[in-house]
């Protein structure tokens, strides 16, 4: 059902003929299985062993060789010769071409597993209602019009269409899709977008993208190769292998020289004809014969035996040094093709940021008796390694954070006022998330700040294995206070509370929109002695300029992160209990670009490359990340430069045309747009290099 996304909840019912409160029945599933198939990407045809060794002999200069091997070799056996000099020389061009050609083959095999990847981003179960029950079923048993239940840490099993929220809010990570930076919240209501790209399908939960908030039941509308997932594939079957520049002018040198070869051979053969019948030959055909191999060696003697060997053992090492880089290389010529790029196509998500949250600044009151009113810390580290130091406002680096109050209250709130895990993966060798990158980024700020009260607190950290450093000190927190009850987040509040329990004392911990917090603080926590203090109208507007600084000029996310003690004993909150709040700080984070960006792209840039950022965010936020990453410092703005994917296509063919020669930005993408900008770029005889994460490896050729 293409179509799921612009139609409403109860059309999307009727047309899978489904019972939402009780799912299809047995007979539906055999049914729907043998109309719309099963639930698995299809098996991609792979290349016998036999066609990828003849493939390696598929060229001209190749074919010269084989050839002329092939005569030597029968002329030899023709005049009776015998020993190892007699069949040397067909013999060493032989096991040069088999030597090319196992390197080829090897290369080639590697490359093709790049595809089998898309299938570690499906799905393994499924929480499935059929016949009135709820199962777990494998998901490749998934059929269009099953009812299926998603929650946090899901991963999507196919595409499917929301029909009921069981949460204030459904947010789910797509940016292996989309390349947008932040999860997108999802809701029921049907979209009327004309040309809707995968951004405005906001009710619908893509396979193979991963639940990081809220709980939600969906209709699947799309399996198997009829999923976004699928689309990708078929975007990647689909691309058609295009002659590197190296390949065209070995052709061009192949034809080239067997024109000169065989004329020369024949004009030989036509100047000699007079000597055929010398007596010293023997006779009129044993004289031709003679000539024969005399153009047949000056044939053998012009062709670069030695060529192959060199471009194969050149790409080779060009090929292993991709590889130390996680680059895989289809084609050995194509690794040539990276000294001929005048464009790079590039994603920003995951490639040119690390697409991992991070907290960058933190803004406290610091007096509102003395000095200056707001103090600001920096804060380093841009994964989710709890790896970072705190930094005062003078740059220099704060010894133990924890120990000041304002921060100390930040890091209790990051900890207890989240729904998120941060982990060790083993395997892997990286910290992983479970949940919304924003909460993930607040427990790697609380690692970060550290815990009160021992001075060898930062070598001490250092001291922990990887797996108990992960979330140590949010552990610590946790197991200090208990949580009694939970407040979501609700888009009407835009913010979130946690009631927690200490001892004789109960604290409700709150965190959201600045906009929304700030506006029910009535007090301050100061941060030189611990005192707190009302709010006031000058404290309030101050407040408020900083965030918009932060969030304007800095384009960084921002949270407002505050506390309120509560009466003891209580065990549930309201919406009325997040007012009279005592404001602890604003936090602001961002998805970092990669330190070595800047320098890469300038590079680039340097050598005549131009380089297109394509990403899924919308406009503004990627044209600041792009002056964030400072290669752009040289365009006075992104006017004539930065395009969003409906703005190009509306575009007339010549506007187009002239959009490309410029174009430093293409934003609000989706895969299929991808393809397109590489094909038009290439139509303007332009070599681009691409290197999108969507298409899960670094393809060359």
């Amino acid at each position: 059902m293409e179509d799921a996304f612009a139609r409403s909840v109860s059309e999307v019912l009727d047309f899978f003929g489904v019972d939402p409160a009780k799912g299809l029945t047995d007979s539906q599933v055999t049914q729907h299985a043998r109309v719309y198939g099963k639930n698995v990407l299809p098996q991609e045809k792979r290349t016998p062993f036999w066609k990828l060794v003849l493939k390696q002999f598929d060229d001209l200069l190749v074919k010269i060789l084989i050839a002329a091997a092939v005569v030597s070799f029968v002329l030899a056996l023709v005049n009776g010769e015998t020993g190892l000099t007699a069949f040397l020389e067909p013999s060493v061009i032989l096991l040069i071409l088999a030597a090319n050609a196992a390197v080829g083959v090897i290369t080639e095999t590697n490359a093709e597993k790049a595809l089998e990847e898309l299938r570690a981003y499906q799905a393994d179960i499924a929480t499935v209602l059929r016949n009135g029950c709820f199962s777990i079923l494998p998901a490749t048993e998934l059929v269009p019009g099953d009812i299926v239940e998603v929650n946090v840490g899901c991963k999507i099993p196919a595409d499917l269409r929301m029909i009921e929220m069981l949460s204030n809010q459904l947010r789910v990570d797509q940016a292996i899709l989309t390349g947008e930076s932040c999860s997108v919240q999802k809701e029921l209501e049907s979209t009327m977008a004309t040309n809707a790209v995968y951004q405005d399908k906001t009710n619908i939960l893509f396979s193979g993208t991963v639940v990081v908030v809220g709980r939600a039941r969906a209709i699947v509308v799309g399996v198997g190769a009829n999923t976004a997932m699928g689309s990708i594939r078929d975007s990647m079957l689909q691309a058609e292998d295009e002659a590197t520049p190296l390949k065209k002018k070995l052709d061009e040198f192949g034809t080239f020289l067997a024109k000169v070869i065989a004329g020369i051979c024949v004009l030989v053969w036509i100047v000699n004809i007079g000597h055929f019948r010398d007596p010293s030959h023997g006779g009129f055909l044993r004289g031709a014969i003679h000539y024969f191999k005399i153009a047949v060696a000056l044939a053998v003697a012009a062709i670069p035996e030695g060529l192959p060997a060199v471009v194969t053992t050149c790409l080779a090492l060009g090929t292993k040094r991709m590889a130390r880089l996680n680059a895989i290389v289809r084609s050995l010529p194509s690794v040539e093709t990276l000294g001929c790029t005048t464009v790079i196509c590039s994603d920003k998500t995951g490639t040119l940021t690390t697409n991992m949250m991070s907290v960058s600044k933190i803004c406290v009151v610091h007096s509102v008796q003395q000095g200056p009113l707001i103090a600001e810390y920096g804060v380093s580290g841009t994964t989710y390694a709890p790896e970072g130091i705190v930094l005062g406002s003078n740059g220099m680096q704060l010894d133990i954070p924890a120990q000041l109050p304002c921060l100390l209250h930040v890091a209790m709130c990051s900890a207890l006022c989240n729904e998120s895990v941060l982990q060790y993966n083993p395997d892997k060798g990286n910290y992983e998330k479970i949940g919304e990158s924003t909460e993930v980024a607040l427990r790697v700020l609380a690692e970060k700040v550290g815990l009160p009260g021992f001075d060898s607190m930062p070598s001490a950290l250092n001291m922990l294995s990887k797996h108990e450093r992960a979330s140590y000190c949010n552990h610590y927190w946790e197991n200090q206070f208990k949580k009694v009850s939970v407040l979501e987040f609700s888009r009407d509040r835009k913010m979130m509370s946690v009631l927690c329990s200490h001892k004789q004392m109960d604290i409700m911990f709150s965190k959201g929109a600045p906009e929304s917090v700030i506006s029910r603080c009535t007090n301050i926590l100061c941060n030189d002695n611990g005192s707190t203090v009302p709010m006031t109208a000058n404290i309030r507007a101050e407040l408020e300029s900083r965030f918009n600084s932060l969030a304007g000029k800095e384009t960084l996310r921002c949270l407002a992160l505050a506390f309120k003690q509560m009466p003891i004993g209580q065990q549930s909150l309201s919406y009325d209990d997040e007012n009279d709040l005592t404001f602890i700080g604003l936090v602001g984070m961002l998805d970092p670009p990669r330190e070595e960006v800047k320098k890469a792209m300038l590079s680039c840039m340097t050598a005549g490359i131009r380089v297109i950022v394509v990403t899924g965010d919308n406009k503004s936020t990627a044209e600041s990340i792009c002056r964030k990453i400072g290669a752009f410092d040289h365009m006075v703005d992104f006017v004539g430069h930065s395009y969003t994917a409906s703005e190009f296509e509306e575009l007339p063919s010549m506007q187009q045309t002239v959009a490309l020669q410029r174009m430093a930005l293409f934003t609000r993408v989706e895969p299929s747009h991808k393809r397109m900008l590489v094909e038009a770029l290439q139509n303007q005889n332009e070599v681009v290099l691409q290197y999108f994460s969507d298409q899960i490896n670094f393809l060359f050729g």
